[in-house]
């Protein structure tokens, strides 16, 4: 049993911000927290990245609080770039994060605190910052068919890059950031890609400023207030009507179907008597929260969702989620960092001695 007093579980970008908060306020790593990550090194969900999503292709990524990335070169694959600047900060900041560690149950322990069980052993402590954002939970919808498809199904998190693609006939699924990135590097390899979304896409217009952001953080907000799933910030947002993307709707490459009914033995089909034959089927459907670990504390709300009261679960006030809900941009994961660590506090080695009797 090792007793600390926070336990930050995930590396990611608001796993290393909560840590980087947690030295400023004079919490020691080892003493006073420890930092647990499954993946095998350095970067987040970062270091799986597709190797053809560069650098440049990179939408929104901000710095680590405390230092810059700079000078990085936009052709490089962004899992490269992004993962050595994590690696130098998690060096620079003396973090130790310890991995490979999974993450098996958090629950109840003794004397009010907290029991984080895991593979490299049980960890005691007063607050937890669960930062494990949602790469480990890719979303598959299920539709009729879908076992008995004879052609290959992927989902984004497994998505290999256009050149794995080439003289298919894909359907890319999901009228997100990735399907539309997906549908514009495939064009040029596969024989033929339709594209499937449940919605119509939503293309924003105009520069995305400050007021837009914290409008769209406040929808995202308001539902993890009421105890609900939530949604995605780019769900509120939409999408970017960059040159890439308006060449794709010129080309016909963005020209969205609605969603099909059904998986057949070769392809897609709807209700109306339309088919598509398909050798691969995409899903860029999006992820959920990796939280089956924090299953024995009850924190689920009815809705299906974890109700926040700033970062902290309301029924368990000494869990903090940070990169959740509206937090889940990297600017949003460094001020949730920086607002659980507020919440925690000094660590209690660094309290000072009461006055003498």
């Amino acid at each position: 049993m090792n007793d600390i007093e926070v336990v930050v579980i995930g590396a990611g970008q608001a796993g290393l911000s909560a840590a980087y908060h947690l030295r400023r306020t004079g919490h020691e790593p080892g003493r006073d927290f420890v930092v647990l990550d499954h993946s095998p090194g350095p970067g987040g969900a970062w270091q799986f990245r597709w190797p053809s999503l560069t650098y440049g292709k990179v939408h929104g990524m901000h710095a680590l609080p405390g230092m810059e990335l700079t000078g990085a070169d936009p052709g490089r694959p962004s899992s490269e770039v992004i993962s050595a600047y994590f690696d130098r900060y998690e060096r620079a900041f003396d973090l130790r994060v310890r991995r490979p560690v999974d993450v098996r149950a958090v629950r109840e322990g003794p004397a009010g605190r907290l029991l984080v069980e895991t593979s490299r052993g049980v960890w005691a402590t007063r607050a937890l910052v669960n930062a494990t954002g949602t790469w480990d939970r890719p979303f598959w919808p299920r539709y009729p068919g879908w076992q008995t498809f004879r052609g290959r199904q992927l989902h984004t998190a497994q998505y290999p890059g256009p050149g794995a693609f080439a003289g298919q006939r894909v359907v890319v699924v999901g009228g997100g950031a990735s399907g539309t990135q997906h549908l514009l590097e495939l064009a040029p390899y596969a024989a033929a890609t339709t594209w499937a979304t449940r919605r119509p896409p939503v293309f924003r217009e105009g520069s995305f400023d400050e007021n837009a952001g914290r409008a769209a953080v406040a929808l995202v907000e308001e539902r993890v207030r009421q105890g609900l799933p939530p949604r995605s910030v780019v769900s509120v947002t939409g999408l970017p009507l960059d040159d890439a993307i308006r060449r794709g709707i010129a080309d016909g490459v963005l020209d969205r179907r609605p969603m099909f009914d059904r998986i057949t033995l070769d392809g897609v089909a709807w209700r109306d008597g339309r088919r598509v034959e398909a050798d691969t089927i995409l899903w860029a459907t999006g992820f959920r929260p990796a939280l089956g670990h924090l299953a024995p504390l009850r924190l689920r709300e009815p809705g299906g969702g974890i109700r926040m009261e700033g970062t902290r679960a309301a029924a368990d006030p000494r869990v903090h989620l940070v990169g959740y809900g509206p937090s889940a941009s990297t600017i949003g994961a460094n001020r949730a960092g920086r607002a659980a660590v507020r919440d925690i506090g000094r660590p209690a080695a660094a309290a000072p001695e009461p006055d003498a009797a």
